[in-house]
């Protein structure tokens, strides 16, 4: 017999994939708790864990008396949040091409498991690669890709496609946190982008999480003297303390 704490997770796994392949458009109204009750063979308490699980993370909205109804799926603005490398350089009319550098099952080290939040005995791949534009390496990426929430990655053939596309078209996120930094390339990644060490790149480190476990953590390093950043607002979108001159 199954354990509540799974059975929650096999209601919870369930409802957003129906709501995240559009099985259940925004507005449709998931079965009522009894409904699930009955369905899964479970209690009350079990089915409110899950459907508040999925509250939280913002795919469903419970209405007093109503039931529950799918939000506009989180999904949808993943594209924009997280862009897929391979799909922005062939968008600038450039020739895309990829390079696995490594690929690595392992147990989490001490400082993944601190940067991550990862329990003890946790399993991450280690996947290292390389993006050409125009036959020019233009990003480094190296990532951890947390197996126990992401197992079908081990299947996953990263030596043809990239890691980072592969996650956005097979695997649902909720939350993301980037950090944008100016560094200085060290020798072996200066060595891989075929540019002078100590040159200034562009560091993104970025991590997501779904239903508030940690799917992958990375960091792509990219020639400075190749990346702009660009920003159009208007005075409406800018928050009192940002807006004020000075």
């Amino acid at each position: 017999m199954k354990s509540e704490e799974s059975l929650h997770q096999r209601i919870r796994v369930d409802i957003e994939r129906r709501i995240l392949s559009g099985e259940w458009r925004p507005g449709h109204r998931i079965p009522f708790e009894h409904e699930l009750m009955v369905q899964y063979e479970c209690a009350r308490m079990t089915v409110n864990k899950a459907l508040s699980a999925l509250t939280e993370a913002g795919l469903i909205e419970r209405r007093r008396r109503a039931g529950s109804f799918v939000t506009r799926p989180i999904a949808q603005s993943a594209v924009m949040a997280i862009p897929d490398i391979e799909a922005e350089i062939l968008a600038r009319g450039q020739s895309y091409r990829y390079e696995l550098l490594t690929k690595r099952q392992r147990r989490a080290s001490k400082h993944d498991r601190e940067a991550m939040k990862l329990g003890a005995g946790a399993t991450v791949l280690a996947v290292s690669c390389l993006h050409h534009a125009d036959a020019r390496p233009v990003a480094f990426e190296d990532r951890l890709i947390v197996l126990d929430e992401v197992p079908d990655a081990q299947q996953a053939d990263f030596a043809l496609e990239p890691p980072g596309g592969w996650l956005l078209r097979h695997i649902p996120w909720h939350v993301a946190e980037h950090q944008i930094t100016a560094r200085n390339a060290p020798d072996d990644v200066a060595a891989l982008l075929a540019i002078e060490p100590g040159l200034a790149c562009l560091v993104v480190d970025r991590q997501t999480w779904r239903m508030g476990a940690p799917i992958t953590s990375v960091r792509l390093w990219f020639p400075g003297d190749l990346q702009r950043l660009v920003a159009r607002f208007t005075p409406s979108s800018v928050s009192p303390r940002s807006g004020a001159a000075t």
